[in-house]
């Protein structure tokens, strides 16, 4: 989308790059080029699809499970539900980072994108910490289990764990939120197919060890996969840079723009998880900023850095300094 576009706002876009020439400094504030598609419809329809398709997954493996009394296949049934909870809180997420700005809550709601990142995380974490913790009690006494029914239930996994994840395969590059659908899928596709290779040798060489040591495999390397979201997530919690931002460059381009003598008061932080605001005081003592100068900043950072929420203030001597001791 090329920058300086209108956006689903009710505001125009020439609304939001102005200078006002008041005491000496200015002020200019930009929103360029998105319009709000950063959750498109058929993200939606994966959602749902991925919901419905989970919950019936979780029935037939949790009746299986008993059935049987395989620890694989319940914990992975218990963490197949644990994914449900997680898309729904994606999903959740992404609707109400949709709502509207209101005078009691201006930026909306986007910040909730972020915490149900976060909260995947935590979930994943937890779920694999006590499938770790059960599977640690079962090497002591193992319970033997029907290698062939764990098979075809595990094998069933596979396909739709791996359906569901390739549903957010796209989304997963540019948004923390979709990642945390993506990765809670793709890890569910993981634990499918360690407990088919444990259901096959345990078929042939009787191995009843087997099945707690992958389960406590595929618990370690989910919770690997999984701390990078959970940490990022908890850094833009904290209005953390977000990792993709080069915060010195962004900082050596303002320097160099014509006419600015230092920056102060820069600051860069998500919004959500997929759109980054910026503010910064300009120190221009020679020259002002009008509206050509503000909509190539803010034009600038949008297409360079990604940052679509633009906010600068131009002064002629740095007085917030005064505040900053």
């Amino acid at each position: 989308m090329s920058a300086g576009h209108n956006h689903d706002h009710a505001h125009p876009h020439h609304h939001h790059d102005h200078a006002h020439d008041h005491h000496g400094h200015s002020h200019g504030h930009g929103h360029a080029g998105h319009g709000h598609v950063h959750a498109p419809a058929n993200f939606n329809q994966a959602f749902a699809i991925g919901i419905v398709l989970n919950t019936v997954f979780v029935a037939i493996e949790a009746f299986y499970g008993w059935k049987i009394n395989s620890l694989a296949l319940l914990a992975d049934a218990g963490h197949n539900l644990s994914d449900v909870a997680g898309l729904l809180l994606a999903w959740v997420g992404v609707l109400a980072g949709k709502v509207r700005p209101s005078m009691r809550n201006t930026y909306g709601f986007k910040r909730a994108t972020i915490l149900a990142a976060f909260a995947n995380a935590f979930i994943l974490l937890v779920a694999m910490g006590s499938l770790a913790w059960e599977a640690l009690g079962r090497f002591n006494s193992p319970v033997p289990t029907q290698g062939v029914t764990i098979m075809v239930v595990a094998a069933i996994g596979i396909v739709v764990n791996t359906a569901t994840a390739l549903l957010f395969m796209r989304g997963s590059k540019d948004d923390l939120n979709i990642r945390g659908a993506f990765l809670h899928m793709a890890a569910d596709a993981l634990v499918s197919l360690g407990v088919v290779i444990a259901g096959a040798l345990t078929l042939k060489f009787g191995w009843a060890w087997l099945d707690p040591a992958v389960s406590l495999a595929i618990a370690l390397v989910i919770v690997v996969g999984t701390w990078g979201l959970f940490r990022q997530s908890l850094h833009l919690l904290f209005d953390g840079v977000p990792e993709q931002i080069d915060l010195p460059a962004v900082k050596a381009y303002l320097e160099t723009l014509p006419g600015v003598d230092r920056v102060h008061d820069l600051h860069v932080w998500a919004m959500g998880t997929s759109e980054i605001a910026l503010t910064a005081h300009l120190v221009m003592p020679e020259r002002q900023a009008d509206d050509a100068f503000l909509k190539d900043v803010t034009e600038h950072l949008h297409d360079q850095f990604k940052i679509e929420h633009v906010t600068v203030q131009v002064v002629r001597a740095p007085f917030s300094q005064l505040c900053q001791g």
